[in-house]
């Protein structure tokens, strides 16, 4: 497998889990999502990502949450299910999961916590890929697991039997082009700010897109690629600078979040816009008041509540 064989590109978030304010899973809600997602365009899903809050479910959740989404969606946009798990054991099981619900791929940070060095970061991801035949993105996210992957780490990760892609949400700008520069042509490159920047590095070397968090704009995340490929730069900068009011307002240059939790952030903001998102799931809370007035301003400054 390499690049080629995958179609996966633009906008392909990780998206929040619905829980019922009692912490049980909503799959009434779960649909809605779904369908919403496709209304507004998405190219694609993480499924039990990090903004997903995937250290709270059991195995059997994380696979209910692949089956059902991908018989609901049948093929309408790309599919990926989080196998984040602090041993490779663990996420074998969930990555046969996500192939038995037939999903596209699946997305696998190091594991959490454990702070792997290169050598026990390669052998993990060789563990996974041997065992189980799915496409699989590599997330390099040194925020959630202490570990920042090099481009030498990247590039032999790259050499596995199943990698096709990575999703490099570093603060390291330039460790995030040289592995742009280095792996672009050999698996799908995702982690394009929605900006001029970004817009410099796919016209000037490449790159597939970005995985972002929540889709909480909706349309307006996939149409900054969208207007690349047609060649529209100025619409392109136009809906990119919406997302940057968010980037802004809610997280930090590493992409933590600035106030409460991520999920919870981004659960407020889908319902104020009409989604049903749902709760945090504990040890997670909702908001306070004043956390969700600054939701809430950031939402009205974009014209997307009154």
């Amino acid at each position: 497998m390499d690049r080629t064989t995958v179609d996966w590109h633009g906008y392909i978030p990780a998206v929040t889990t619905p829980f019922t304010s009692q912490g049980d899973l909503d799959l009434a809600a779960w649909d809605e999502q779904l369908e919403w997602f496709a209304a507004e365009g998405l190219d694609g899903v993480v499924i039990a990502g990090t903004t997903g809050e995937w250290y709270t479910l059991t195995a059997t959740e994380r696979a209910t949450l692949f089956t059902h989404a991908a018989r609901r969606v049948r093929g309408r946009y790309t599919l990926l299910g989080g196998c984040n798990a602090y041993t490779a054991a663990a996420a074998i099981g969930h990555a046969r999961a996500a192939r038995a619900a037939g999903l596209d791929g699946i997305l696998l940070t190091p594991p959490p916590y454990v702070v792997p060095n290169a050598r026990e970061t390669i052998a993990f991801y060789e563990e996974v890929s041997t065992a189980v035949d799915i496409p699989l993105c590599v997330y390099n996210w040194p925020r959630g697991t202490g570990v920042d992957l090099d481009t030498d780490t990247l590039t032999a990760l790259a050499d596995l039997p199943t990698v096709v892609a990575i999703k490099n949400s570093t603060g390291d700008f330039g460790g995030f082009v040289r592995g742009l520069v280095a792996l672009h042509e050999r698996v799908r490159y995702f982690g394009i700010t929605t900006d001029a920047v970004g817009a410099a590095l796919m016209r000037g070397i490449g790159g597939d897109g970005l995985m972002g968090a929540g889709a909480v704009l909706g349309r307006d995340h996939p149409a900054f690629f969208t207007h690349l490929a047609a060649g529209d730069e100025a619409a392109a900068l136009a809906v990119g600078a919406r997302d940057r009011v968010l980037m802004r307002a809610w997280f930090t240059r590493d992409y933590g979040p600035r106030f409460a939790s991520a999920p919870a952030i981004l659960k407020h903001a889908l319902t104020l816009r009409g989604v049903p998102a749902g709760h945090p799931r504990r040890p997670l809370l909702p908001l306070t008041v004043a956390e969700a007035d600054q939701v809430h301003a950031t939402l009205a400054e974009l014209g997307l509540v009154s």
